[in-house]
């Protein structure tokens, strides 16, 4: 294992610094371990030839409501039917047309409270499962693509809490999860985060998935597809436009900087959707305008194309000629051999794999558990 961790950290491994998503099982079953990092090294990219010159992607900012463990199969249950709902709405009408591919929060099903380990591996859901069964049977319905986060437990990885992004295509099948990256440690006080990301456990997810998919793509008829519930973290978005994204889709629960998505785009010269909840009176642990709206679509200019204009729930919608760009794009123009060896000795301020060996049951276990074990002065 040491020679991957070796990889990992040099010059060479740039991308396997951030994140990592899970196969699909067919995508899994047809290429096996991904172990060759799907990357060009003459400023194009990997992609399956697309089936529309233009397709339209479509933004639902809607409430978040967490779940009453009271309750929590009835509730998980509510919030399905709000979803299924919402994908109705966002096909009855549209200014820009049918979207070809919709996007939701990470946290549409179950919410976000301050829970135990125990407490979410009850409602957290599995994939596949009767969630994504439902959902996928909406996007066979409307022929068209739909991503939404959601807690995941998964039974490869048991105990583990995972916050994952699923692409479900067409055909109503997942043609990805994505996990999420990292979660950042030493910000929040008095607790932290306790969901299993890949860098929590990034050994054991490299040799059981390979290095490719450290920094997933998803290649569609419509477009190259990343996605991501990271903030302010330039390099993960610079990764993916390397290895050809050309529309990275970004999760915010809570609030989110508009400038860290706006140069997401401007920078690596993509485009680049933002989803942020929208006002949620029924969430009851936090103030119904507690960092709602925002939800915007930007271009590979960084300007905004579609912007949500206020809180309250919300289709945004905007066409993106993709076969036009495509036929311009290439890879961000990065300059490597300037910043290689900076990289190659920087160390990050917690170490990966600190789930490996422990799963803290709290937020405040979480916070007790990483003390101390830190790499920074």
């Amino acid at each position: 294992m040491k020679h991957r961790r070796d990889f990992l950290f040099s010059a060479a491994g740039l991308s396997a610094l951030a994140t990592m998503g899970a196969m699909s099982p067919s995508a899994k079953a047809a290429m096996g371990k991904r172990d060759v990092l799907q990357m060009q090294d003459d400023g194009a990219y990997a992609s399956v030839p697309l089936t529309k010159p233009v397709v339209t992607l479509g933004v639902v900012q809607s409430k978040i409501r967490a779940i009453d463990m009271t309750r929590w199969r009835s509730e998980l249950a509510e919030n399905l039917k709000h979803m299924l709902d919402s994908i109705d709405r966002a096909f009855y009408f549209s200014n820009v047309g049918r979207p070809d591919i919709l996007f939701f929060h990470e946290f549409p099903l179950t919410g976000w409270k301050k829970w135990t380990r125990a407490e979410i591996l009850k409602f957290a859901i599995e994939l596949p499962g009767r969630e994504s069964e439902a959902i996928g049977k909406k996007a066979k319905e409307y022929g068209c693509y739909i991503v939404f986060g959601s807690y995941v437990k998964d039974p490869s990885w048991p105990n583990h809490v995972l916050s994952i992004t699923s692409i479900m295509g067409p055909d109503g099948s997942i043609v990805d999860k994505h996990w999420k990256a990292r979660n950042i440690k030493g910000v929040f006080q008095g607790f932290e985060l306790f969901t299993t990301t890949i860098y929590d456990v990034l050994d054991e997810y490299i040799e059981r998935y390979g290095i490719d998919q450290v920094i997933p793509i998803t290649r569609t008829p419509y477009g190259n597809l990343a996605t991501s519930s990271i903030q302010r973290e330039p390099e993960l978005f610079r990764a993916f436009a390397l290895k050809g994204a050309e529309i990275i889709l970004r999760t915010a629960s809570g609030g989110f900087t508009p400038l860290d998505i706006q140069a997401t785009s401007l920078y690596n010269s993509v485009y680049t959707a933002i989803v942020n909840n929208a006002a949620s009176p029924e969430n009851t642990s936090f103030f119904e305008d507690s960092g709602s709206g925002g939800t915007a679509i930007y271009g590979p200019d960084g300007k905004v194309i579609s912007e949500a204009d206020g809180k309250l729930e919300q289709l945004i919608a905007a066409r993106i000629p993709i076969q036009d760009f495509r036929t311009r794009h290439r890879q961000p123009i990065v300059h490597w051999e300037l910043y290689a060896d900076v990289f190659a000795k920087y160390k990050s301020s917690f170490p990966p794999n600190l789930f490996s060996s422990y799963q803290p049951k709290t937020l405040e276990d979480a916070a007790n558990y990483v003390r101390g074990k830190s790499r920074w002065k």
